[in-house]
């Protein structure tokens, strides 16, 4: 076996360490539980208001959105996250003295934070079966365009995530960008159609995965009619998976430079001065 390909099968396994320590962490679960309880609020107040034209409710349209919302969140905020985080502490430096350590460092987060997004999206999805009807009763087309959709979706978003945290200086930074990513969720046809808004907040709108997400997802989940709310009434699986792809494919090409340059820039001199830094803004 060699080095790297060792480097990320260890990687592999404290990928799902970590992710097996998020179910027995009680702060952990309260943000699985908590984030839950936030996409269900809204879900539950309008779940039996009728989407006009579509033959559904606004919760049934909802659902299905909020689970691509938090596919694209988790993938990149989290990630983001996460890196800055470890960036700050000396975890990544940590890493980089190891060999390879870098490479089974990002291929744990991949599998961790791949692993967090599904069951950010299994807790809601579950629960909301049960306030709104229509959803999930497609049969098997609805399973093949789940096995495409997701995994696409985590390429998409993982990568990006890795390129924010990267060139970010710190998690504030990260929890500041969360504004402008809330504006995102609201011009992406997530608690209502797309079609509704002004067509150039559409165009905006369909330069980013989330909208993406949402609409693969309403594919899956929704009735065939439910398409009627969509823009030019078509579910656009071909725009889809090209919106998807190209996005993971930027990402992927993008990710790896910025990385080693982050791994290049990364010493003991560089995480004193943030460590004072902080200390100064505590002070």
């Amino acid at each position: 076996m060699s080095p790297v390909w060792h480097a990320a099968v260890v990687g592999v396994r404290r990928g799902w360490t970590e992710l097996r320590q998020t179910f027995t962490t009680g702060q952990d679960v309260f943000g699985y539980v908590l984030w839950t309880v936030l996409l269900m609020v809204p879900l539950f107040l309008v779940r039996d208001d009728p989407l006009k034209g579509a033959g559904i409710s606004v919760g049934a349209f909802m659902l299905p959105s909020m689970l691509g919302m938090t596919l694209a969140f988790t993938g990149m905020m989290t990630t983001a996250q996460l890196l800055a985080t470890e960036r700050e502490d000396g975890t990544l430096l940590r890493a980089k003295a190891v060999p390879h350590g870098m490479v089974g460092h990002l291929v744990g987060k991949i599998i961790m934070v791949s692993g967090t997004a599904l069951v950010s999206m299994a807790l809601p999805f579950a629960v909301g079966l049960f306030l709104v009807h229509g959803v999930a009763q497609q049969g098997g087309g609805a399973l093949l365009t789940l096995v495409w959709v997701v995994p696409l979706g985590l390429l998409a978003t993982l990568p990006m995530g890795a390129v924010i945290g990267s060139l970010v200086d710190s998690p504030r930074t990260v929890g500041l960008l969360m504004l402008p990513v809330m504006g995102l969720v609201v011009i992406s046809g997530i608690y209502f159609p797309l079609s509704k808004l002004p067509e150039w907040l559409q165009t905006v709108g369909q330069i980013f995965p989330v909208y993406w997400l949402g609409l693969g997802l309403r594919s899956a989940l929704l009735p065939t009619d439910a398409v009627a709310a969509e823009i030019g009434e078509s579910w656009r699986p071909l725009e889809t998976a090209g919106v998807l792809a190209a996005w993971a494919i930027a990402g992927l090409l993008l990710a790896p430079s910025v990385l080693r340059r982050m791994a290049r820039r990364e010493s003991g001199a560089a995480m004193a001065e943030r460590h004072r830094k902080a200390m100064q803004r505590v002070g």
